[in-house]
């Protein structure tokens, strides 16, 4: 394959992750249905929150898509994904319509909200793992701007189904868990061919500056016009038949990188062998040498590429610069778990975008806490802020050279104390203050899950990348059952005998022990950048 034609490949296995990661939050369209789940089957407040818990508890199996990835072909880990994706939502669809004629056991709600939470591990690894193998000179960036449309799945699946249910909310949940088996399952089908190990070469790709900053300007393009018809929705009643459309059209422009990549590669092709049918071959002795110089130096700029690896000794030991990408060790689960590192940054994890991630999944619960109507709408809002919180990363990290950088766990400092601040905002009961909170915890949570990926990789390195960061991740797990079951049983001391609760007290408590975890996450993160500082400071 011609480093063109890989090149044309590359982006369109880049765009193949943007649609998988457009609708592969599943689990964060749970607010937006929550209440309606809980009326049709008769649920409690802290039977919810189980539930919430559950769907992230698929995390802690997470390891299981990482070591699939490693012997599995990718389209076979995402095929995989998508139909436990079917299994985990569908059967709870036919429980909900009564397809099933008996009547569905909580704990079978529960283990099929586990399935379905699991699947969205293994889309995520293989978009992970496609990410970092076909842009290893581009990883953060590549992550980064993918995972950013994570970030629009509530908001896409929550114009669906206004779009088709606007007239009955009732009907909602069932639509919901409708359209999350089967939507990831189509869009897996469709992308699975060209989602997969790209041979991009050894040496340094030219000319992707103009393609990312075309897919650059066209996701930001994307995330503003989710934010205003989001704000739209709440103001001016905007369509959401003509919001899926917009979005829809969002979706398909990054195919222009890789259709203009595929042109001028055919272009190319062209005048070359015009050039060869009007060359005459007839050398000098001295052409024949200088050709030969020519060549000779080719082979030894290829060779000088072969050797991707360098190696650096400093005091955190030997530094491996990969492609570009610092690694300061190669190791696996086994040794990671010992180290002082690993525990850090796991705690600095879960006591920051772990907790975000909580609140955005009871989200639903705490606006129609406060007396709002417009649970949907706000929901998908917080949705958009994520998208942009994940691809802030991606920007900083490709327009800034790493010298003007902060280092990344110097990042999760300056990310997690805004979330702490916000938790002690949302005690003030206006829904000016609900509104600033969220779009703050939903662009620091973002940027969070996003550089997570790349600080996986530069502490513990990328040959066992996709089991490592899915053992990190199952902190949300742990987290979401710790914080979730807490502010449940909170909430159910504040509310009434029915278990339903109103007003500012059902999470006063809640938010003053979020912010306080959240300030003891940034306190942990400040010493995480203490110890990797010397690290850091080699690679930048």
């Amino acid at each position: 394959m011609s480093s063109s034609s890989s090149k044309a490949f590359q982006w369109l296995s880049l765009v193949g992750i943007i649609w998988l990661q457009s609708i592969n939050g599943t689990n964060t369209t749970f607010p937006a249905y929550s209440s309606q789940l809980k009326n049709t089957l008769s649920l409690s407040q802290l039977q919810i929150n189980n539930l919430v818990f559950a769907s992230n508890a698929g995390k802690l199996f997470g390891w299981f898509s990482g070591i699939a990835a490693i012997y599995l072909p990718l389209w076979l880990v995402l095929i995989i994904g998508s139909l436990l994706g079917l299994i985990g939502y569908g059967v709870q669809f036919l429980f909900v319509t009564n397809q099933i004629s008996s009547s569905p056991a909580y704990w079978q709600i529960f283990l099929l909200t586990m399935v379905a939470g699991n699947s969205v591990c293994w889309i995520n690894t293989v978009c992970y793992v496609v990410c970092i193998r076909n842009f290893p000179f581009h990883q953060q960036v590549a992550v980064g701007l993918t995972t950013s449309y994570q970030g629009l799945s509530a908001k896409i699946y929550t114009d669906i189904v206004g779009a088709a249910f606007s007239s009955s909310p009732h009907k909602r949940a069932k639509a919901y868990l409708l359209l999350n088996s089967l939507l990831p399952l189509l869009v897996c089908v469709v992308v699975a061919p060209f989602v997969r190990d790209i041979d991009v070469g050894t040496g340094e790709p030219r000319n992707m500056a103009a393609g990312f900053k075309l897919m650059f300007v066209v996701t930001i393009a994307t995330g503003i016009y989710a934010v205003i018809t989001s704000l739209g929705s709440m103001s001016i009643n905007l369509s959401p038949l003509h919001s899926v459309i917009g979005t829809a059209l969002f979706l398909l422009m990054p195919l222009v990188v890789p259709i203009v990549e595929k042109i001028g590669e055919k272009l190319s092709r062209r005048w070359r062998s015009l050039d060869r049918e009007n060359i005459v071959h007839n050398f000098s002795t001295d052409d024949q040498k200088g050709l030969e110089s020519i060549e000779s130096g080719v082979v030894k700029e290829g060779e000088e590429e072969k050797h991707s690896t360098v190696h650096v000794h400093n005091e955190v030991g030997e530094v491996q610069i990969r492609h570009g990408i610092g690694v300061r060790e190669e190791i696996g689960v086994r040794l990671m778990v010992k180290r002082i590192d690993f525990w850090l940054y796991f705690l600095v994890y879960i006591f920051s975008a772990t907790i975000g991630l909580v609140f955005l999944n009871t989200f639903g619960q705490i606006v129609e806490s406060r007396g709002s109507c417009r649970t949907s709408s706000l929901v998908s809002l917080s949705s958009s802020f994520g998208f942009f919180g994940r691809l802030m990363t991606s920007l900083l990290d490709y327009f800034f050279s790493r010298k003007y950088m902060i280092s990344r766990p110097a990042f999760l400092v300056t990310l997690g104390a805004p979330i702490a601040g916000a938790f002690f905002l949302l005690l003030n009961p206006s829904n000016v203050s609900l509104i600033i909170s969220s779009a703050i915890i939903g662009v620091c949570t973002g940027a969070i899950t996003s550089i997570a990926v790349s600080i996986t990789t530069e502490l513990f390195g990328t040959k066992n990348f996709s089991v490592n960061h899915n053992v990190v991740v199952a902190n949300i797990s742990i987290g979401s059952f710790l914080f979730g079951y807490s502010s449940a049983l909170l909430y159910r001391k504040e509310g009434n005998e029915d278990g339903s609760c109103l007003g500012m007290a059902c999470y006063r408590s809640t938010f003053i022990i979020w912010g306080s975890l959240c300030t003891l996450g940034t306190t942990l993160a400040l010493v995480l950048y203490a110890r990797t500082r010397k690290f850091y400071s080699k690679i930048s």
